[in-house]
């Protein structure tokens, strides 16, 4: 194979980071503000109902396309190590055993969330005022999960290659396709929310187009027809550590489907309107620090399988380091903006019934001391992130999957069935902050005594 993803085990780690992260971050940010303008358009063009209805959809759609996600960076972990020893068989195999499993599972997985389609949407907090929308935008985007699942996993591959710039591209096409295409669908020939829906579905169709393209074309792992054929330890050691991805994902699914129903029962609809706008903030907002975390992933995955352990080390704290500064610089922004930030989500244009304006208003008195609650903690966040994250680079899954449930299943959870029975929806929000908090102590201890006992330098 042609082995530029040597360059992990020889270039400065800082230029590492930055020529990893860097890309890394442009894609989620691009991707970010395709959830963000989706939400805007379908907020301002069709109504805030609109927004709780894509709210309680996206946790359904977005656990079937994690499988991608899943067995993408579990299967990567594997492949960076093993194209870090110079085992270029096993990486081959690897891939090929990636694209298998993704396609099976996450293609089960639609065909069954088509089939119960009104029972998980109902599940996943809906309720009579905006299930319809909600059935009306699910059907569509379903159609193409598969195809996300693909992109997902894809997407983890080659930047496990060192091949960071393609990995953004994938990410950047669909997203400004989408954008274009939410503009032509929604507001040009008022398709509503199945504008919405189907701009989402030709959205992930461009993604898997630009996968396949450069799998084929562009990358060193050049796949025969054996390499489809699962193996049985290769597929225990994807799923091992696909697993931690996998879990964190079906628990934040888990806890979407636990908030919107205690809005719901709390508040009202609206209240989970809010949530939608707080949820995209988070993505859009962390981008730079989940960046870092993505570009972390492989550096150290291939400095360990080459036994660098100095290097493992040094890539640790500037990520860490890194990624600090970034989260402290977003929890100043949205301290200071909240409500211009909210305010984007909420059309002021002249001619709206009576029912909408009063929507309109509620959203923007209630959202914006939630957001700053909800970030009032992401000063912390950094070690909570690259804790995790290493563990899972190394392959050490178990530890991994239980670090990666600390936030959102061991305390965030648990935090949302307790507070809001003494404080209502004010109990929701103040949720996350302590949850950041209590998984940062708990995950930086777990990784100090891990890096002192495993990564020692002679």
């Amino acid at each position: 194979m042609n082995r530029k993803s040597n360059t992990l085990g020889t270039a400065s780690i800082s230029s590492l980071l930055v020529k990893q992260a860097v890309p890394a971050s442009i894609g989620i940010l691009v991707m970010s503000l395709n959830m963000i303008v989706d939400t805007i358009f379908v907020g301002r063009w069709i109504g805030p109902l609109a927004i709780s209805a894509i709210t309680v959809v996206i946790p359904v759609t977005f656990f079937i396309g994690a499988i991608g996600l899943a067995v993408g960076i579990g299967g990567s972990s594997v492949l960076s190590r093993a194209l870090g020893s110079g085992n270029d068989v096993k990486a081959l195999r690897v891939f090929g055993n990636q694209v298998t499993l993704t396609f099976l599972t996450s293609g089960i997985l639609a065909i069954l969330g088509l089939i119960f389609q009104d029972t998980l949407i109902e599940w996943f907090g809906a309720d009579e005022s905006f299930k319809d929308l909600a059935l009306i935008y699910y059907r569509i985007v379903m159609y193409g999960i598969v195809m996300l699942a693909m992109c997902m996993m894809g997407n983890n591959v080659i930047r496990a290659e060192g091949k960071p710039k393609f990995a953004m591209y994938a990410m950047m096409l669909p997203a400004i396709a989408n954008i274009f295409m939410d503009y032509i669908l929604i507001n040009v020939f008022d398709f509503g929310m199945e504008g919405a829906a189907w701009a989402t579905f030709i959205s992930y169709f461009i993604c898997f187009a630009f996968i396949v393209w450069f799998f084929i074309f562009k990358s060193e792992l050049r796949l025969k027809w054996d390499s489809f054929k699962l193996k049985k330890k290769i597929v225990s050691e994807i799923s091992a550590l696909s697993s931690v991805t996998l879990a964190r994902q079906g628990v934040i699914s888990i806890f979407t489907v636990l908030v919107n129903n205690v809005l719901i029962s709390t508040g009202d609809a609206l209240d989970v309107a809010s949530y939608g706008i707080i949820s995209r903030a988070l993505m859009f907002a962390l981008f730079p620090v989940i960046g870092v975390n993505q570009g972390f992933l492989p550096i150290a995955g291939y400095n360990y399988g080459a036994n660098q352990f100095q290097r493992v080390r040094e890539a640790i704290n500037k990520s860490i380091l890194y990624s600090g500064g970034l989260a402290l610089l977003i929890f100043t922004i949205i301290m200071i903006f909240a409500p211009d930030l909210v305010s984007i989500f909420i059309s002021n244009k002249a001619g709206q019934d009576a029912e909408t304006l009063r929507n309109n208003a509620e959203i923007l008195a209630r959202t914006p001391d939630a957001l700053r609650w909800v970030f009032a903690a992401t000063p912390v966040i950094a070690v909570q992130l690259i804790g995790s994250s290493y563990f899972q680079a190394i392959g050490k899954a178990v530890p991994a999957l239980l670090l990666s449930l600390t936030k959102q299943g061991f305390f965030l959870i648990p935090l949302i069935l307790i507070l809001p029975k003494f404080y209502g929806v004010f109990g929701v929000w103040i949720a996350f902050p302590i949850a950041d908090v209590l998984s940062t102590i708990v995950t930086g201890y777990y990784l100090n005594r891990a890096v002192t006992r495993d990564l020692k330098v002679s």
